[in-house]
């Protein structure tokens, strides 16, 4: 499976830096993932629901180390290329 492309929303909170948009294979789009600011830096949250206790369920989400460790580091990718290009283009 392949990431094909990736869409930054960039936000300006204190946690939440962005949104992503995630498609595999030109075939499979997973929306919604977010850019969280963490205590050891930034890291990615797959899309979730609140569930009737209060706790989140992932709605979508790799099932392995490897998947995960590679979506975070392209997403995080994508996300620092946003932050530049946001910096170039208002310069």
């Amino acid at each position: 499976m392949e990431i094909t492309e990736i869409r930054v929303t960039l936000r300006n909170e204190p946690k939440l830096k962005g949104f992503a948009n995630v498609t595999f294979d030109n075939a499979f789009v997973i929306r919604g993932m977010k850019i969280i600011q963490g205590n050891n830096g930034y890291f990615v949250s797959m899309p979730s629901r609140k569930r009737p206790n209060g706790t989140h369920q992932d709605i979508a989400h790799p099932i392995n180390s490897d998947m995960r460790l590679l979506i975070e580091r392209k997403v995080l990718e994508a996300y620092e290329q946003e932050l530049k290009n946001r910096t170039h283009s208002s310069s």
